[in-house]
Protein backbone atom coordinates (compact mmCIF):
# COMPACT_ATOMS: atom_id res chain seq x y z
CA UNK A 1 0.00 0.00 0.00
CA UNK A 2 1.29 3.46 -0.97
CA UNK A 3 2.04 5.29 2.28
CA UNK A 4 1.92 8.68 0.55
CA UNK A 5 -1.63 7.91 -0.58
CA UNK A 6 -2.54 6.89 2.96
CA UNK A 7 -0.96 10.06 4.34
CA UNK A 8 -2.92 12.09 1.78
CA UNK A 9 -6.16 10.35 2.75
CA UNK A 10 -5.63 11.25 6.41
CA UNK A 11 -4.81 14.85 5.48
CA UNK A 12 -8.03 15.19 3.43
CA UNK A 13 -10.10 13.55 6.19
CA UNK A 14 -8.72 15.98 8.77
CA UNK A 15 -8.88 19.07 6.54
CA UNK A 16 -12.28 18.28 5.08
CA UNK A 17 -11.23 19.65 1.69
CA UNK A 18 -8.95 18.46 -1.10
CA UNK A 19 -7.65 22.00 -1.67
CA UNK A 20 -6.75 22.57 1.99
CA UNK A 21 -5.08 19.15 2.22
CA UNK A 22 -3.08 19.95 -0.91
CA UNK A 23 -1.81 23.16 0.70
CA UNK A 24 -0.80 21.31 3.88
CA UNK A 25 1.03 18.63 1.89
CA UNK A 26 2.63 21.20 -0.44
CA UNK A 27 1.33 19.44 -3.57
CA UNK A 28 -1.25 20.30 -6.19
CA UNK A 29 -4.95 19.57 -5.75
CA UNK A 30 -4.69 17.35 -8.82
CA UNK A 31 -1.97 15.26 -7.11
CA UNK A 32 -4.21 14.84 -4.07
CA UNK A 33 -7.09 13.68 -6.26
CA UNK A 34 -4.87 11.16 -8.07
CA UNK A 35 -3.56 9.72 -4.80
CA UNK A 36 -7.04 9.31 -3.35
CA UNK A 37 -8.29 7.71 -6.57
CA UNK A 38 -5.35 5.26 -6.58
CA UNK A 39 -5.99 4.36 -2.94
CA UNK A 40 -9.71 3.79 -3.62
CA UNK A 41 -8.81 1.48 -6.52
CA UNK A 42 -6.37 -0.46 -4.29
CA UNK A 43 -9.02 -0.85 -1.57
CA UNK A 44 -11.92 -1.26 -4.01
CA UNK A 45 -14.10 1.17 -2.03
CA UNK A 46 -15.05 4.85 -2.12
CA UNK A 47 -13.49 6.82 0.71
CA UNK A 48 -15.03 10.29 0.13
CA UNK A 49 -18.14 11.85 -1.29
CA UNK A 50 -18.21 15.37 -2.67
CA UNK A 51 -20.31 17.76 -0.61
CA UNK A 52 -21.02 21.50 -0.76
CA UNK A 53 -18.70 22.07 2.18
CA UNK A 54 -15.91 19.85 0.82
CA UNK A 55 -15.09 16.15 1.08
CA UNK A 56 -16.97 13.91 3.49
CA UNK A 57 -15.94 10.42 4.55
CA UNK A 58 -18.06 7.53 3.39
CA UNK A 59 -18.86 4.71 5.85
CA UNK A 60 -15.85 2.83 4.46
CA UNK A 61 -13.71 5.95 4.81
CA UNK A 62 -14.77 6.31 8.44
CA UNK A 63 -13.82 2.67 9.08
CA UNK A 64 -10.47 3.08 7.33
CA UNK A 65 -9.41 6.34 9.01
CA UNK A 66 -8.24 4.98 12.41
CA UNK A 67 -6.44 2.12 10.68
CA UNK A 68 -4.75 4.56 8.32
CA UNK A 69 -3.54 6.67 11.24
CA UNK A 70 -2.17 3.56 12.96
CA UNK A 71 -0.45 2.50 9.73
CA UNK A 72 1.34 5.85 9.55
CA UNK A 73 2.37 5.59 13.21
CA UNK A 74 3.80 2.09 12.61
CA UNK A 75 5.70 3.34 9.57
CA UNK A 76 7.19 6.20 11.60
CA UNK A 77 8.27 3.81 14.35
CA UNK A 78 9.87 1.54 11.74
CA UNK A 79 11.89 4.44 10.34
CA UNK A 80 12.86 5.61 13.83
CA UNK A 81 14.07 2.12 14.76
CA UNK A 82 16.93 2.36 12.24
CA UNK A 83 17.58 6.10 12.33
CA UNK A 84 21.00 6.87 13.90
CA UNK A 85 20.51 8.18 17.39
CA UNK A 86 16.96 6.82 17.63
CA UNK A 87 17.76 3.11 17.79
CA UNK A 88 19.91 1.40 20.44
CA UNK A 89 23.67 1.25 20.02
CA UNK A 90 24.43 -2.39 19.14
CA UNK A 91 27.74 -3.72 20.46
CA UNK A 92 29.23 -7.23 20.33
CA UNK A 93 30.96 -8.21 23.59
CA UNK A 94 31.72 -11.88 22.74
CA UNK A 95 30.97 -13.19 26.27
CA UNK A 96 28.80 -12.02 29.15
CA UNK A 97 31.38 -12.54 31.93
CA UNK A 98 34.46 -11.17 30.19
CA UNK A 99 36.31 -7.86 30.28
CA UNK A 100 34.43 -6.60 27.23
CA UNK A 101 31.12 -6.92 29.00
CA UNK A 102 32.63 -5.11 31.98
CA UNK A 103 33.69 -2.23 29.74
CA UNK A 104 30.12 -1.91 28.45
CA UNK A 105 28.68 -2.04 31.97
CA UNK A 106 30.96 0.84 32.88
CA UNK A 107 29.76 2.76 29.83
CA UNK A 108 26.14 2.12 30.78
CA UNK A 109 26.73 3.42 34.31
CA UNK A 110 28.34 6.57 32.92
CA UNK A 111 25.70 7.12 30.19
CA UNK A 112 22.43 5.50 31.35
CA UNK A 113 20.48 7.60 28.84
CA UNK A 114 22.10 5.77 25.89
CA UNK A 115 19.99 2.80 24.78
CA UNK A 116 22.16 -0.31 24.38
CA UNK A 117 21.65 -3.59 22.60
CA UNK A 118 24.45 -5.97 23.65
CA UNK A 119 25.00 -9.04 21.49
CA UNK A 120 27.47 -11.93 21.57
CA UNK A 121 28.89 -13.14 18.25
CA UNK A 122 31.29 -16.07 18.40
CA UNK A 123 33.34 -15.86 15.20
CA UNK A 124 35.38 -12.81 14.22
CA UNK A 125 34.29 -13.08 10.58
CA UNK A 126 30.65 -12.96 11.67
CA UNK A 127 31.42 -9.91 13.81
CA UNK A 128 33.28 -8.15 10.99
CA UNK A 129 30.45 -8.92 8.57
CA UNK A 130 27.91 -7.50 11.03
CA UNK A 131 30.00 -4.33 11.44
CA UNK A 132 30.26 -3.91 7.66
CA UNK A 133 26.53 -4.42 7.10
CA UNK A 134 25.48 -2.18 9.99
CA UNK A 135 23.81 -5.05 11.86
CA UNK A 136 25.99 -4.02 14.81
CA UNK A 137 27.75 -0.73 15.47
CA UNK A 138 30.91 -2.06 17.13
CA UNK A 139 32.66 -5.21 18.26
CA UNK A 140 35.41 -5.97 20.78
CA UNK A 141 38.12 -8.20 19.25
CA UNK A 142 41.85 -8.89 19.27
CA UNK A 143 43.28 -7.59 15.99
CA UNK A 144 44.74 -8.47 13.65
CA UNK A 145 44.93 -12.23 14.15
CA UNK A 146 46.52 -14.20 11.28
CA UNK A 147 44.02 -14.55 8.46
CA UNK A 148 41.76 -11.82 9.81
CA UNK A 149 43.18 -8.58 8.40
CA UNK A 150 40.88 -5.57 8.64
CA UNK A 151 39.45 -3.92 5.53
CA UNK A 152 40.12 -0.22 5.02
CA UNK A 153 36.52 0.60 5.92
CA UNK A 154 36.90 -0.95 9.40
CA UNK A 155 38.55 1.21 12.06
CA UNK A 156 39.91 -0.07 15.36
CA UNK A 157 41.43 1.24 18.56
CA UNK A 158 43.10 -0.81 21.28
CA UNK A 159 41.26 -0.08 24.52
CA UNK A 160 42.44 -2.58 27.12
CA UNK A 161 45.30 -4.99 27.77
CA UNK A 162 43.91 -7.58 30.17
CA UNK A 163 46.53 -9.47 32.24
CA UNK A 164 46.17 -13.23 32.33
CA UNK A 165 46.12 -15.01 35.68
CA UNK A 166 46.69 -18.66 36.49
CA UNK A 167 43.68 -20.35 38.06
CA UNK A 168 44.42 -23.45 40.16
CA UNK A 169 42.71 -25.71 42.64
CA UNK A 170 43.89 -25.89 46.27
CA UNK A 171 46.02 -29.03 45.72
CA UNK A 172 47.91 -27.77 42.66
CA UNK A 173 51.70 -27.49 43.01
CA UNK A 174 51.57 -23.72 42.41
CA UNK A 175 48.49 -23.02 44.53
CA UNK A 176 50.50 -21.35 47.29
CA UNK A 177 52.49 -19.03 45.03
CA UNK A 178 51.91 -15.28 45.26
CA UNK A 179 52.87 -15.03 41.58
CA UNK A 180 54.34 -17.29 38.90
CA UNK A 181 56.59 -16.58 35.95
CA UNK A 182 55.98 -17.94 32.49
CA UNK A 183 59.15 -20.00 32.85
CA UNK A 184 57.73 -21.64 35.98
CA UNK A 185 54.67 -22.75 34.02
CA UNK A 186 56.73 -24.86 31.62
CA UNK A 187 55.85 -28.51 32.24
CA UNK A 188 52.52 -27.77 33.89
CA UNK A 189 49.29 -28.77 32.10
CA UNK A 190 47.07 -25.79 31.37
CA UNK A 191 43.60 -26.92 30.37
CA UNK A 192 41.50 -24.60 28.20
CA UNK A 193 38.66 -26.49 26.48
CA UNK A 194 37.18 -23.25 25.13
CA UNK A 195 39.99 -22.65 22.62
CA UNK A 196 38.73 -23.00 19.04
CA UNK A 197 41.15 -23.16 16.07
CA UNK A 198 40.79 -20.22 13.72
CA UNK A 199 39.59 -17.77 16.36
CA UNK A 200 41.61 -14.77 17.48
CA UNK A 201 42.01 -16.22 20.98
CA UNK A 202 43.12 -19.50 19.42
CA UNK A 203 45.84 -17.60 17.54
CA UNK A 204 46.78 -15.80 20.75
CA UNK A 205 47.36 -18.99 22.74
CA UNK A 206 49.14 -20.68 19.82
CA UNK A 207 51.77 -17.94 19.86
CA UNK A 208 51.95 -17.89 23.67
CA UNK A 209 52.69 -21.62 23.83
CA UNK A 210 55.20 -21.46 20.97
CA UNK A 211 57.17 -18.59 22.48
CA UNK A 212 57.33 -19.82 26.08
CA UNK A 213 57.14 -23.59 25.69
CA UNK A 214 53.86 -23.98 27.56
CA UNK A 215 51.57 -27.00 27.46
CA UNK A 216 48.03 -25.89 26.75
CA UNK A 217 45.43 -28.62 26.30
CA UNK A 218 42.10 -27.94 24.62
CA UNK A 219 40.89 -31.54 24.79
CA UNK A 220 37.39 -32.58 25.74
CA UNK A 221 34.04 -30.86 25.21
CA UNK A 222 33.53 -27.33 26.47
CA UNK A 223 30.72 -27.57 29.04
CA UNK A 224 31.11 -23.94 30.09
CA UNK A 225 32.77 -22.08 32.93
CA UNK A 226 31.04 -23.95 35.78
CA UNK A 227 32.32 -27.32 34.56
CA UNK A 228 35.77 -25.83 34.00
CA UNK A 229 35.91 -24.51 37.56
CA UNK A 230 34.73 -27.85 38.98
CA UNK A 231 37.45 -29.71 37.11
CA UNK A 232 40.24 -27.29 38.08
CA UNK A 233 39.16 -27.46 41.73
CA UNK A 234 39.16 -31.29 41.75
CA UNK A 235 42.21 -32.04 39.57
CA UNK A 236 45.63 -31.11 41.05
CA UNK A 237 47.38 -31.73 37.74
CA UNK A 238 45.42 -29.08 35.83
CA UNK A 239 45.37 -25.29 35.86
CA UNK A 240 43.86 -22.76 33.45
CA UNK A 241 44.35 -19.18 32.33
CA UNK A 242 41.75 -16.58 33.29
CA UNK A 243 41.58 -12.90 32.38
CA UNK A 244 42.03 -10.58 35.34
CA UNK A 245 38.71 -8.85 34.59
CA UNK A 246 36.72 -12.04 33.98
CA UNK A 247 33.91 -12.20 36.54
CA UNK A 248 33.36 -15.72 37.87
CA UNK A 249 31.74 -17.06 41.02
CA UNK A 250 32.44 -20.49 42.46
CA UNK A 251 31.49 -22.36 45.65
CA UNK A 252 33.65 -21.53 48.65
CA UNK A 253 34.58 -25.20 48.99
CA UNK A 254 36.39 -25.14 45.65
CA UNK A 255 39.30 -23.22 47.18
CA UNK A 256 40.38 -21.87 43.79
CA UNK A 257 43.39 -19.52 43.53
CA UNK A 258 43.89 -16.68 41.04
CA UNK A 259 47.63 -16.15 40.70
CA UNK A 260 49.29 -13.27 38.78
CA UNK A 261 51.64 -14.28 35.94
CA UNK A 262 54.86 -12.28 35.53
CA UNK A 263 58.18 -11.93 33.69
CA UNK A 264 56.55 -11.04 31.34
CA UNK A 265 52.84 -10.71 32.07
CA UNK A 266 50.84 -12.03 29.13
CA UNK A 267 48.02 -9.60 28.37
CA UNK A 268 45.06 -10.11 26.08
CA UNK A 269 44.60 -7.09 23.77
CA UNK A 270 40.99 -5.91 23.49
CA UNK A 271 40.26 -3.53 20.60
CA UNK A 272 37.03 -1.82 19.60
CA UNK A 273 36.12 -2.18 15.92
CA UNK A 274 33.59 -0.09 13.98
CA UNK A 275 32.77 0.97 10.42
CA UNK A 276 34.34 4.29 9.49
CA UNK A 277 31.05 5.54 8.01
CA UNK A 278 28.85 4.53 10.96
CA UNK A 279 26.83 7.66 11.87
CA UNK A 280 25.38 6.54 15.23
CA UNK A 281 26.10 9.46 17.62
CA UNK A 282 26.43 7.16 20.65
CA UNK A 283 29.34 5.36 18.96
CA UNK A 284 31.48 8.49 19.31
CA UNK A 285 30.38 8.73 22.95
CA UNK A 286 31.45 5.12 23.56
CA UNK A 287 34.85 5.66 21.94
CA UNK A 288 35.48 8.80 24.00
CA UNK A 289 34.44 6.99 27.18
CA UNK A 290 36.80 4.07 26.51
CA UNK A 291 39.66 6.44 25.68
CA UNK A 292 39.15 8.21 29.01
CA UNK A 293 38.56 5.21 31.27
CA UNK A 294 40.28 2.12 29.82
CA UNK A 295 43.49 1.00 31.50
CA UNK A 296 45.64 1.44 28.43
CA UNK A 297 48.12 -0.89 26.76
CA UNK A 298 51.75 -1.51 25.94
CA UNK A 299 53.00 -1.34 29.54
CA UNK A 300 56.56 -2.46 30.27
CA UNK A 301 56.93 -6.08 31.29
CA UNK A 302 53.92 -7.32 29.32
CA UNK A 303 53.65 -9.65 26.33
CA UNK A 304 51.31 -9.77 23.35
CA UNK A 305 51.60 -11.67 20.07
CA UNK A 306 53.55 -10.06 17.27
CA UNK A 307 50.44 -9.71 15.10
CA UNK A 308 48.63 -7.42 17.52
CA UNK A 309 48.18 -3.85 16.33
CA UNK A 310 50.15 -1.50 18.58
CA UNK A 311 47.26 0.93 19.08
Amino acid sequence: MDLEAVRTFVAVAEAGQFQRAAAELAVSQQAVSKRIAALERALDVRLFTRAPRGAELTIDGQAFLPQARELLRVAERAVASVRPGRRPLRVDVLASRGAQSGLMRGFHRAYPEVDLDVVMLFEIEAALGAVRSGAIDASFRAVTAPGHALDEDIASVRVLDEPLQLLTGPAHALAGARSVTLDQLAGHRIWMPGIVPGTEWGAYYDELTAEFGLTIEATGPNFGSDALLDTIADTPALATFMGEHTRLIWPAGHGLRRIPVTDPTPVYPHSLLWHRDNPHPALATLRAHLAATAAGHGAAGTWTPGWVLPR
